[in-house]
């Protein structure tokens, strides 16, 4: 088993609240991770129909089954337990209680949010790091983009390219169904498909729904659902504008570049050495790396990008106490003064006097000025000032 950085902050969150929620993407390795660090509690998965069915007609027998809590694994297939699991933890004095997963986002639905507000705490498990993954010698840079992060990926002996096929097939379209009942399951997946040719663009919805087919509101209906599903989301723009007029679309990203491969039909990593995607890959990926490594110290990252209405763009901008931490990506190997072009005019007007460059090379600089260059297999080592 590869060691889950979250391991600590999830024991520090069941030693001070009654439940938690581990929320993430379908195979992220939310259940190999609670079921290690829980072993002594109970499993129950409510993806098993019998079960769910018990659980379904009669919530209370059902939990009266665990006086001393259980992990309820896929929570989200029975919503209204939520109600029954409040007064329990509310009668309870036990940290740790009740350990719960599930593959969307379902303390973002109202009726679940109130029923356990302040009683429950949570965390998002998204996919692999490269941190996690040092010790697999795993280091290239176009097959780290091609294979995704995903754990059975790397620990079944399965082809890549099929995995993320039958993942679509499989986990987006059943959750599509459980979410909402989709008829036009064929728009659905031509959407995903749209949605993966404008990785790291911004998110035009307008043009979406002409090239899909359906009208406005269907189309922001269906990327609630990716969402939710933690297949993709939306970076939002900076809302400084250092007196310019700033762009206010946010920019889309999937959580793996592995199923945006599989998506634009790319077969192997060999394909991606010149495929004019690779950048904005590259660039999803860092992304990623960064937001993985918030939700992994339990202290998710203030994200965005910021860009103006003539073009000048930092790819990421990160926030917290009224400071501003620009961080350009690119995907060349050879650093080049193109790279700092974004920068230098970010400085230039905003005052600041450096910041950070993720690339795909290999070498560490550090610039006069005080900005970083980092290789993207080095990323633990960009130095975030607050985090």
């Amino acid at each position: 088993m590869i060691k889950r950085e979250a391991v600590s902050v999830l024991k520090r969150l069941a030693r001070q609240f009654k439940a938690v929620a581990v929320i993430g993407p379908r195979q992220s390795g939310k259940t190999t991770l609670v079921r290690h660090t829980f072993g002594n509690k109970p499993y129950v998965n409510l993806e098993n129909p019998d079960i769910r069915q018990f659980a379904t007609e009669d919530p209370r027998g059902f939990l009266d089954q665990f006086p001393k809590g259980a992990i309820l694994d896929e929570v989200q297939r029975v919503p209204h337990i939520f109600s029954y699991l409040q007064q329990i933890l509310d009668e309870s004095n036990i940290p740790g209680l009740f350990i719960l997963t599930g593959s969307n986002n379902f303390l973002l639905q109202e009726n679940i949010s109130q029923s356990l507000a302040g009683r429950i705490a949570y965390i998002v498990l998204l996919p692999f790091s490269l941190r996690e993954l040092s010790g697999t010698g795993h280091r290239n840079l176009n097959e780290t983009l091609f294979r995704g992060m995903y754990p059975p990926v790397y620990d079944q002996p399965v082809e890549v390219n099929d995995w993320h096929l039958n993942y679509i097939r499989t986990y987006i379209e059943r959750d599509v169904r459980q979410l909402k009942n989709i008829t036009n399951l064929y728009g659905f997946e031509r959407f995903i498909k749209l949605c993966a040719g404008r990785t790291g663009q911004l998110l035009n919805m307008s043009s979406l729904a002409i090239e899909t087919g359906v009208d406005h509101k269907t189309i922001a209906s269906w990327m609630g659902i990716l969402e939710n599903s933690f297949i993709l989301y939306r970076l939002a723009p900076h809302h400084k504008n250092f007196n310019k007029r700033v762009v206010k679309m946010p920019k889309l990203y999937f959580y793996d570049t592995g199923l945006v491969c599989a998506l634009l039909g790319i077969q192997n990593k060999e394909q991606l050495a010149f495929n004019p995607v690779r950048g904005a890959l590259f660039e999803n990926f860092i992304i990623n790396e960064l937001i993985k490594s918030g939700h992994n110290k339990g202290k998710p990252l203030p994200v965005f990008f910021w860009r103006d209405n003539t073009g000048h763009e930092i790819d990421v901008v990160i926030e917290k106490a009224n400071k501003l931490f620009p961080i350009e990506i690119k995907s060349g190997k050879t650093i080049t003064s193109a790279f700092f072009t974004g920068l230098d005019f970010w400085c230039k007007i905003s005052g600041q006097n450096n910041g950070t460059i993720v690339y795909g090379g290999e070498f560490y600089q550090k610039r006069s000025n005080g900005t970083e260059v980092i290789p993207w297999n080095k990323l633990e080592e960009i130095n975030l000032p607050f985090s």
